[in-house]
């Protein structure tokens, strides 16, 4: 998470890479509210705010765990 700004925009490529999703989940949770909303800076330029998508990884887990500034698999512990 040191790697991800409090201010500024991420694109959807950095987003994924931060969220392991593909991009057609993510349009479906950004469609159903499940996910921050874009912000539209040009006809063909949509990113996200850096603090919302941080706010997003803190809160969710997705299966998955905070481990240098990005999203991992949790680890199972199986009992034996």
């Amino acid at each position: 998470m040191n790697q991800l700004s409090n201010s500024g925009f991420l694109r959807i490529t950095d987003v994924l890479q931060l969220i392991p999703i593909g991009k057609s989940t993510w349009w479906a949770g950004v469609k159903e509210g499940r996910f921050p909303k874009p912000v539209k800076i040009g006809p063909r330029l949509t990113v996200w705010r850096a603090d919302e998508i941080r706010q997003l990884i803190e809160t969710e887990s997705f299966g998955y765990e905070a481990r240098e500034g990005k999203l991992c698999k949790k680890k199972s512990l199986k009992n034996t």
